[in-house]
């Protein structure tokens, strides 16, 4: 069943843009995934203009998360860009390990440029945003568009995505312990997340799991990569950084200090990044 926001939405769009915001139809849909089916819940502008879209990927840890938990952030996105937002539920680990999520995200891509008529969605690409394993999934994502056709990503935003499954590249804060313990996630926390997720050590350098060992960066969207300061996956997200723009892909590195990891789906600035980001790489809005 749908539901129109209206307070709420417009009151996060103001924290996020400088453009007025607009409230949102926010209802579910459910579609067929890679090993059974999964939810999408949709946040649409009300604005009577044809808009860009784009999905969300929730974090987690392939492990936990959902798209109600990821509302606060989707429906920002949507009211602040303004973009039709689809939050995708994908299968989570360690029921579904790799790459089930990353078929899911894909499929919901093509659903989603399937029924861009209906939702009133503006010709051109899609966009793809993902927080935590979230960004992982959709940086996966971003892979098998490329590979495998059907679907065109135009631009991705990762806030603070696990990239690593070696967890070689970790950040080590040199100010000390007091410090170190205001990381979020710890090692140890993305030991067991990985070993749910990529239970086989082969998949651990499988290029769609593993996107810092691939030499095949080039031909991806261009990219906002975010990070916090006080988190230890930021190493390995703008190592990633630095691996797409080598690779000539048009890339931009936003780092926010004195933020957790935790920080970052919620934290305004982050999210007025990320809409910026989208309405200069996504069709604008058109009647």
């Amino acid at each position: 069943m749908g539901r129109v926001t209206g307070r709420s939405s417009r009151a996060k769009g103001e924290d996020l843009a400088a453009g007025a915001p607009c409230p949102l139809a926010v209802d579910d849909r459910t579609i067929a995934g890679h090993a059974q089916d999964i939810r999408l819940r949709l946040y649409r502008p009300l604005i009577g203009l044809a808009v860009p879209a784009l999905l969300y990927l929730h974090g987690g840890g392939f492990t936990s998360g959902s798209p109600e938990e990821a509302d606060e952030t989707a429906s920002a996105i949507a009211a602040a860009t303004p973009a039709v937002v689809v939050s995708v539920g994908y299968s989570l680990a360690p029921a579904h390990p790799f790459p089930t999520a990353a078929h899911d995200a894909y499929r919901a891509a093509l659903w989603t440029t399937g029924e861009a008529r209906g939702l009133g969605i503006a010709r051109g690409g899609l966009g793809v945003a993902g927080y935590d394993a979230g960004g992982h999934v959709a940086t996966s994502l971003t892979f098998l568009a490329r590979d495998l056709g059907g679907v065109a990503i135009s631009a991705q935003a990762l806030l603070g995505p696990m990239l690593d499954p070696s967890l070689t590249r970790a950040s080590r804060n040199p100010v000390g312990d007091e410090v170190s313990r205001l990381f979020d996630p710890t090692m140890a926390d993305c030991a067991r997340c990985y070993r749910a997720y990529l239970p086989e050590a082969a998949q651990r350098m499988h290029p769609y799991a593993a996107p810092l060992e691939s030499c095949r960066l080039a031909g991806l969207p261009p990219a906002l990569i975010v990070t916090a300061q006080n988190d230890l996956l930021r190493t390995e997200a703008e190592q990633y950084a630095a691996g797409l723009i080598a690779a000539g892909v048009p890339t931009e590195v936003t780092r926010f200090p004195a933020i957790s990891h935790d920080a970052l789906p919620g934290h305004r600035p982050a999210l007025a990044a990320v809409t910026s980001f989208f309405r200069r790489r996504l069709t604008p809005a058109r009647a």
